[in-house]
């Protein structure tokens, strides 16, 4: 089995009583372990660069960040760290599509304390942590695989998500490119593909299928 001690963790969430929690929860299992703090991605990413690490904790909303595509950039400067996405986002909606980009774990911030060590020790037994629901939908999904998935976030690509995700969070066409570096109309295009993909024809329609769920 492929297994890992968690002795260095660093936890990357915007909101202080979220990073002092999950603090507390790790130094109670391991005195030892040494936590990392980050409240954006930028200090996110400076961390990742100076020091590997055993396990980062991430939230998908964190500022300066561009969701699943965070994933792959931690991973550019620390290839084989494990991730644990820590959210408050849609398990339903957003959980399948996280694993399958290569996360580790979804947990929601809603878990019981119980469930947040499962998925610890999970991960640190080299197995991904998914919760019952979750494995459900997952279920469902390959039962039903000829009418391509239960879930409309599973048709998006990772470029696909990525710009959905900016444009739920306010930022124009424009910025998009820019936090992407990608031109203006190759960012059209993805618009387009989400919004039909996703069966919306405005941004107000994407919103609410995307933070309230299917």
């Amino acid at each position: 089995m492929n297994t890992r001690k968690i002795l260095k963790v660093l936890i990357a969430d915007d909101h202080a009583v979220v990073r002092t929690g999950i603090k507390f929860l790790l130094k109670g299992l391991d005195p030892k372990i040494e936590v990392m703090l980050a409240d954006d991605f930028p200090e996110t990413l400076s961390q990742v660069k100076q020091q590997s690490f055993d396990l980062v904790i991430l939230d998908i909303n964190i500022p300066g960040g561009n969701n699943i595509g965070m994933m792959e950039t931690i991973r550019f400067h620390n290839p084989d760290v494990p991730i644990l996405i820590f959210t408050s986002y849609s398990e339903s909606v957003y959980g399948l599509a996280y694993l399958q980009a290569g996360a580790n774990g979804f947990l929601s911030k809603d878990a019981p304390e119980k469930e947040f060590l499962t998925a610890l020790n999970c991960i640190e037994n080299g197995k991904k942590y998914f919760s019952s629901s979750l494995q459900e939908t997952m279920l469902n999904s390959l039962i039903n695989k000829g009418s391509l998935d239960l879930n409309p976030l599973s048709k998006l690509s990772k470029r696909e998500m990525d710009v959905a995700n900016l444009l739920i969070k306010g930022h124009s066409t424009a910025e998009i490119g820019n936090i992407l570096n990608l031109q203006l109309s190759t960012i059209s295009t993805f618009k387009a593909r989400v919004f039909a993909k996703m069966e919306v024809s405005n941004l107000v329609e994407l919103i609410a299928k995307m933070k309230v769920g299917i």
